[in-house]
């Protein structure tokens, strides 16, 4: 009998973006997990965009700023843009106390202003392309 596992974040795929939400604590192995599902995920669907909500992260840390930035730069270098959802006031006094950076990523404060925002860098790069 195979064993469940139950350590997963759901990435659900809307029209040409993938939105995921971490709703449980990221450890090292889930981390891991986590970015190469995403990958996979960008390459079999030959999404544009990412949406990643952090709503339900009651603590980003160092380790958590840099899995979020890697997840940003790895989708970048795939083409897919990367919006980070849900950075809660508390959140972001303690990223800036401690003088930790998100390295480019876009934010948005709820999920319709991240599409909002994904569908115009994606119109300005395929604008760009032509």
């Amino acid at each position: 009998m195979k064993e469940i596992d139950y350590e997963q974040i759901p990435i659900l795929k809307i029209g040409d973006f993938l939105v995921t939400s971490i709703q449980i604590p990221l450890h090292d192995k889930l981390a891991v997990k986590f970015q190469q599902d995403l990958l996979q995920k960008i390459e079999k669907t030959k999404a544009k965009g990412l949406i990643v909500d952090i709503t339900a992260i009651d603590v980003v840390d160092s380790f958590i700023t840099r899995i979020l930035v890697e997840i940003a730069k790895m989708a970048g270098l795939m083409g897919v843009k990367t919006v980070l959802v849900g950075l809660r006031p508390e959140i972001a006094i303690t990223l800036v106390e401690f003088g930790m950076e998100l390295g480019g990523i876009k934010t948005a404060l709820d999920l319709e202003s991240a599409l909002s925002l994904l569908r115009r860098c994606v119109d300005e790069a395929d604008g760009s392309d032509g």
